[in-house]
């Protein structure tokens, strides 16, 4: 039973209606604020702006032979009412040149309220917003704007009044609420429709896609064309595809690691448990060339277990390396003495070109290792011609070791495969030996955590040549 306080997840047809449908009621709120609460102070604002230019455009051309036109056109496009009281020349107070909207829309003792109001001003500038009953010369309600600006000079002062009025919006609003009312309409149809779309092209490949992945666990998937019907999808089919390939792929690995350390431990195993039930039967055979065989199977056993601990370990990143400064020439030639029996007892031909005093920093336990599995590696794939050659000099300003042996070699295809813990090429070319099958595997692990260069050269029929590089110490060789 699932518990009851897991969150449910939604689907993704239920998310995507979701967002449609809130980006449509978030445009339809924005309509509504502008078009219903914010129109008519908009509105106003814009036409206070407009009365505003056309006063600054009068009073700029005041002193022009043109200002009678000018006021009597900036009337008829901007729906203004203009006028401009000069200081009159026979001791009158003003001489006035009124458009004739203006015479009309004002009475003397309106005019002569906002000149005062814009003489007693600060900046010489009035603005009047109200409706015409105020002034209890209307009885309409009517809004009107009454802009005054007053131009002090020394011969004196001239005023300068534009009037408009503000229409009622009443009717616009009521026919923008009607068309919010049709556009909301049209927005939750084409949500519907969106949501629908976005479902089939978006939603529903992927959800197939979903189906066909819960099966990648047992390795298999099955990538149906008709879900690709973007890139990203497309891609999603590969990614799976390789994934559930890797697992087929990982999955025989595992067991044929299994079966070849299976086969590894048995072999000593039997030759222990052989053995010693034939010293516990025939006294006689207690001798010290099986008590020997005893030892070796066990070693063997041991070196086994080991390298698989290590494995683990490298993989969990529990070992770590302790660099020092090591003579890897000296490191070498100590290691190569330990396969003097090879040479004695199974006819190898090993040959060594060693440079003296290569220095490198290194953990010298582990990198004996590297070096061991590349040998061990070598004396297994070696084959009938039973040749290795090993070689350590300095490349630029690098120390490099080749381990080469002359065997059936590796084709092009498994290479990038050669370093990987579960993978063998050809189980029908390995010699029995004391290797546990993962020492590349191992050997890849730490030369990772030393950072250095590694890498196999190889070809059908022609051998292999695996290979590691470290900077060297002593630069001055380069």
């Amino acid at each position: 039973m699932k518990k009851t306080n897991e969150k449910k997840q939604i689907s993704l047809k239920t998310k995507i209606g979701r967002y449609l449908l809130f980006f449509g009621l978030g445009i339809i709120s924005v309509l509504f604020v502008f078009q219903v609460f914010l129109l008519e102070p908009m509105y106003e604002s814009a036409k206070v702006k407009s009365i505003i230019s056309v006063a600054d455009e009068v009073v700029r051309n005041l002193e022009t032979d043109d200002l009678d036109s000018i006021i009597e056109s900036r009337q008829l496009r901007t729906d203004a009412s203009i006028g401009v009281l000069f200081p009159s020349s026979e001791g009158l107070e003003y001489e006035a040149r009124f458009s004739r909207g203006l015479q009309n829309r004002l009475t003397p003792k309106e005019i002569l309220e906002n000149i005062a109001r814009v003489s007693s001003s600060e900046d010489g500038t009035y603005l009047y917003i109200g409706t015409k009953e105020d002034f209890g010369h209307f009885d309409e309600k009517l809004k009107s704007i009454i802009y005054t600006r007053i131009i002090y000079g020394e011969e004196g002062d001239t005023v300068v009044m534009v009037s408009s009025t503000i229409t009622p919006l009443d009717a616009t609003v009521t026919t923008l609420q009607r068309q919010l009312l049709y556009i909301g309409m049209i927005i939750a149809v084409a949500v519907i429709i969106l949501t629908y779309l976005m479902y089939n092209q978006i939603a529903k490949p992927l959800a197939a896609i979903n189906e066909a992945a819960k099966q990648l666990p047992s390795g298999s998937y099955e990538a149906d064309e008709r879900t690709n019907r973007y890139r990203e999808a497309a891609e999603l089919n590969e990614t799976l595809t390789a994934a559930a390939q890797d697992i087929q792929k990982a999955d025989k690995a595992k067991r044929d690691l299994i079966a070849n350390v299976s086969h590894d431990l048995r072999t000593p195993l039997t030759m222990i448990t052989g053995y010693g039930e034939m010293m516990q039967d025939l006294p006689e055979e207690k001798t010290d060339e099986n008590l020997q065989v005893i030892v070796d199977e066990s070693k063997r056993l041991n070196a086994l277990v080991n390298d698989l601990l290590d494995l683990s370990k490298l993989q969990e990143g529990k070992i770590t390396i302790n660099p020092e400064e090591i003579d890897l020439s000296d490191l070498i030639r100590t290691q190569m003495r330990k396969y003097d029996v090879y040479r004695m007892q199974e006819g190898f031909e090993i040959e060594e070109s060693i440079e003296d005093g290569l220095t490198a920093s290194a953990d010298r336990k582990r990198l004996e290792q590297v070096f061991n599995n590349f040998m061990t590696n070598a004396i297994n794939y070696s084959g009938e011609k039973k040749h290795i050659i090993v070689k350590a000099y300095a490349e630029g300003s690098n120390a490099k070791v080749e381990v080469r042996d002359f065997g059936a070699g590796i084709e092009e295809k498994d290479l990038p495969n050669i370093w990987d813990r579960y993978y063998k090429v050809d189980k029908e070319h390995v010699r029995v030996s004391s290797g546990s099958g993962i020492g590349l595997s191992i050997a890849k692990e730490i030369l990772d955590l030393h950072h250095a260069k590694y890498g196999v050269i190889s070809a059908p029929q022609e051998g292999s040549t695996f290979w590691f590089s470290l900077p060297l110490l002593n630069q001055s060789r380069a």
